[in-house]
């Protein structure tokens, strides 16, 4: 597996890396340019289908050094059917409403067709098991949708969708891992390459965003996968650790939902109310916004592993790091707030 695995890592980030500039130019030349607005950090246009990307870099790896099965085929088809739904979406900007409807239409033909689903799962601390029965493939359909949302809410600041993808694929990596899902492991390596990659073009001042094309593409494989790795398991950390390797999206998404349906507005009426605006409006420069909402995504997903590895040497040590890492982030973020006043 190791050398599949390093396999898989090299080629998503190589195919990553050589695409992105072509990719680039070619939205340039098309007028896939995303243009400043009251929502928009950027200054000026900037190309927006990088997306296809990650997308290439990550099933060309699998597909050559992935466990291709049936499985992996349907998973093909329907990120497919999302990155050109986002893809249409960067060019022609579509309703939000059709794009639920293909997501939730694509989420159900993969519930139903490969069997991806979660039957059941056991209540944390105490061992129970719960069978979800006919609320299996609804309540699967909404995690695929539900999570696909969360990273495209995400994606409003350099490289922040693309860096949190890439550290909740990390953490879904070591916990597929643990539990022996190899195949699954190796997806997620390929998926965390590639968005890592992608940061090279994408972090501040980013030359190109992913854009929908590539914020529900990395959301809809990240909730297949966290399904097919860990929530069809029947072990306790088959609830946890998906939710908290996801935390930030899933919370971010939520308050979202939450804050708009309070205001009598849409759950899809794009506003500023995200965390990552709070934070520029509190006086964060882009980076500094990203390194503390990546840092959120690195604690919660340490917790995660936590709940996996348990407290051991490796664990105490990632804990005091990332412990570290957010106070430093954190102080620099008070200090910030402290000279604009």
């Amino acid at each position: 597996m190791l050398i599949r695995s390093i396999g898989a890592m090299l080629a998503a980030i190589v195919v990553v890396l050589a695409a992105t500039p072509i990719i680039k130019k070619f939205a340039i030349k098309i007028g896939a340019v995303d243009k400043p607005n009251q929502r928009r950090i950027n200054k000026s246009p900037v190309a927006n289908i990088g997306g296809i990307a990650i997308f290439l870099g990550f099933w060309i790896a699998v597909f050559l050094f992935g466990e291709v099965g049936q499985t992996t085929l349907w998973m093909f088809i329907g990120s497919s059917i999302i990155l050109l739904t986002g893809l249409v979406d960067d060019i022609l900007d579509l309703s939000p409403f059709i794009k639920l409807f293909i997501q939730i239409s694509t989420a159900s033909f993969i519930v139903i067709v490969a069997d991806i689903r979660i039957d059941f799962f056991r209540i944390p601390f105490n061992g129970d098991y719960v069978g979800l029965g006919p609320l299996a493939i609804p309540l699967t359909v909404l995690w695929i949708a539900g999570i696909t949302n969360a990273i495209n809410f995400i994606d409003g600041l350099d490289g922040l969708a693309a860096g949190t993808s890439g550290i909740a694929a990390t953490t879904l990596m070591v916990v597929a891992i643990a539990q022996g899902y190899s195949g699954i492991a190796i997806m997620l390596i390929a998926l965390a390459a590639s968005a890592f990659a992608f940061l090279k073009y994408n972090s501040n001042p980013a030359q190109i965003f992913m854009g929908d094309t590539g914020s529900m593409t990395l959301g809809f494989l990240l909730a297949i996968m966290s399904i097919e790795g860990l929530m069809k398991s029947a072990t306790t950390i088959a609830i946890i650790v998906p939710v908290l390797a996801l935390g930030l999206p899933i919370l971010d998404s939520t308050f979202s939902i939450v804050r708009r349906l309070r205001n009598g507005r849409s759950p899809f009426c794009a506003d500023r109310g995200h965390l990552h605006h709070r934070l520029i409006d509190h006086g964060c420069d882009q980076k500094l916004a990203v390194r503390i909402l990546h840092t959120v995504s690195i604690f919660s997903g340490g917790i995660a592993l936590i709940f996996v590895l348990g407290f051991n040497l490796i664990s105490l040590v990632s804990t005091i790091f990332v412990t570290g890492f957010m106070l430093a982030t954190f102080n620099q973020f008070r200090a910030l707030q402290k000279q604009n006043k």
